[in-house]
C-alpha cells in the first residue's frame, strides 16, 4: 500500500489526528466554527453518522451533547483511537466506531437524523466519479430533510501551502493543482522532489457547491472555517491572546463571505437532504 494512500497515511498519522483540532489557534478556529454550525442546524436529539470521523473529536463533542453517534473511518488505527477516546470520556454507550468507506456505506437508506463528513474526508476521494458516489451515499443514509455537514480542503490553501513551505521542492506542482485540484502520487513523483502527503482533490468553492447540488443536496451555507487566518498557524501561536481573539472575531465575521470561503483551508457546506 502506498504511503500516499489515505488509509495508510491516517494509520501512520495516528494520535496526531485527534490532537490536530486543538494544536494551535487556527486549527481551533476550524473546530469552533464547525461546531457553531452544528449547534445551529442539528436536530435537538437523534442518531448522527460521523463519516471519516477519525479519532473521534467530533463524535465525542456530539455524544457529550446527548446524541448517539456512529463513526466510520477508512483507517483501522483511527477507529481504534476513536473507541479509546470514547471510553476515556465515559461515552462508549453513545459512540460506536467501525472501519468503512464513504463510497460504500453499509447502512440502510434514511437511517440517520444527521450526517457529518468533517475535516476533509471527501477531499481524499480523488476520482470525480467515485466522489459523486460518495456524496450520493451521504445523502442516501440521511433521513428526509435532515442536515448534512461536509467539509473539504480548499485549492487556494493548498497552493499557498506549497508557496510558503515547500516551494523549492514542489513548485512544479503549482500549475497542475491550480488547473484541476488533483494531488496524486503520480504527480508528486513527476513534479516534486519532496515527500508526498495523502492523495487529495483540492476544491474551489463553486465546484464544491456544484458537486453537492448534483448529488441532490440543497446547499444552505458555505463557510470558510479558517478564513483570513489560513496558513497563519505559526504567527498566531506566537501572538498574544488579545491579538488572537481579534483574529478569531474577524474570521467569524467574514466566514460566509464567498471570497473568504474560496481562500480557506477547510470549506464547510451546510446542506439539507
Amino acid at each position: 500500500m502506498s504511503d500516499m494512500e489515505p488509509r495508510a497515511y491516517y494509520d501512520e498519522f495516528g494520535e496526531n489526528e485527534w490532537e490536530r483540532l486543538d494544536r494551535d489557534p487556527v486549527t481551533r478556529m476550524e473546530f469552533e466554527n464547525t461546531t457553531d454550525y452544528l449547534e445551529t442546524h442539528l436536530p435537538e436529539s437523534g442518531h448522527v453518522l460521523d463519516v471519516g470521523g477519525a479519532a473521534g473529536r467530533y463524535a465525542c463533542w456530539l455524544a457529550e451533547r446527548g446524541y448517539d453517534v456512529t463513526l466510520v473511518d477508512v483507517s483501522a488505527k483511527q477507529v481504534e483511537l476513536a473507541r479509546e477516546n470514547a471510553d476515556k470520556r465515559g461515552l462508549e454507550a453513545q459512540i460506536s466506531a467501525e472501519q468503512g468507506d464513504v463510497r460504500d456505506l453499509r447502512f440502510e437508506a434514511d437511517r440517520f437524523d444527521a450526517v457529518c463528513c468533517l475535516g476533509g474526508p471527501l477531499s481524499h476521494v480523488v476520482d470525480d466519479a467515485e466522489r459523486a458516489t460518495a456524496m450520493a451515499e451521504l445523502r442516501r443514509v440521511a433521513s428526509t430533510d435532515s442536515p448534512v455537514f461536509v467539509s473539504v480542503i480548499g485549492r487556494f490553501a493548498a497552493i499557498r501551502d506549497i508557496l510558503k513551505f515547500t516551494l523549492d521542492a514542489s513548485h512544479r506542482l503549482l500549475a497542475p493543482i491550480a488547473e484541476d485540484g488533483k494531488y496524486t502520487e503520480a504527480r508528486v513523483e513527476e513534479y516534486s522532489d519532496g515527500e508526498g502527503w495523502a492523495e487529495c482533490h483540492f476544491f474551489r468553492a463553486d465546484e464544491f457547491e456544484s458537486e453537492l447540488e448534483s448529488a441532490g443536496f440543497e446547499v444552505e451555507q458555505l463557510v470558510g472555517l479558517e478564513g483570513v487566518a489560513n496558513r497563519m498557524k505559526t504567527e498566531l501561536e506566537e501572538a498574544d491572546e488579545e491579538a488572537v481573539e481579534s483574529v478569531r472575531e474577524v474570521v467569524r465575521m467574514l466566514r460566509e463571505d464567498r471570497t473568504v470561503v474560496d481562500f480557506s483551508e477547510h470549506i464547510l457546506a451546510v446542506c439539507r437532504n
